[in-house]
């Protein structure tokens, strides 16, 4: 799925962001922390803002490519409103964690690691959230759910679905 970003839209940031490059230009390893600040002001490395990396520090796109994708800390999609981390640690995925991993799945559309197109929801699977005895844990945003059966799947989706057609 290709995501758009609106240079129109956002053309407050990009000037920040413009400012941000020259600040650091001269600084001996700025890409890294150039990048870093991307992510933070857009939330992910769209191509449009990798480009004005390169050009604003004067290297080849290639080496802000290279780099951005090196380091796992850098995505190139965007990330939901509202994140959805299932645990597929050794306690949750015994008691069924996959299968509600992949109810998400069918519901959103979407698989591990992607956003929904409305750019609602993303998935992120994780390996362990540190409380095994709540097993299976779904994690939305900051809400634990905690002993989720693949029932309850489709209502904790409602939940968030409702809360984004009350904010707009």
């Amino acid at each position: 799925m290709e995501f758009t970003f609106d240079l129109e839209k956002n053309k407050e940031q990009i000037l920040e962001f413009k400012e941000f490059i020259l600040e650091h230009k001269e600084m001996p390893g700025a890409l890294i922390p150039v990048l870093q600040e991307a992510q933070v002001k857009f939330g992910y490395l769209p191509r449009e803002i990798m480009a004005l990396i390169a050009k604003g520090l004067e290297v080849p796109a290639s080496k802000v490519f290279g780099v951005a994708t090196y380091y796992s800390q850098f995505t190139f999609i965007p990330k939901g409103k509202h994140n959805i981390s299932i645990c597929l640690g050794t306690a949750c995925y015994v008691k069924g964690a996959q299968d509600i991993l992949e109810e998400f799945q069918n519901i959103l559309g979407i698989k591990g690691g992607e956003t929904t197109p409305d750019l609602q929801f993303s998935i992120t699977d994780c390996r362990c959230v540190g409380d095994c005895s709540k097993a299976p844990v779904v994690v939305i945003d900051e809400d634990v759910y905690a002993k989720v059966k693949k029932s309850d799947v489709k209502d904790i989706i409602a939940k968030y679905s409702k809360e984004v057609e009350n904010i707009d």
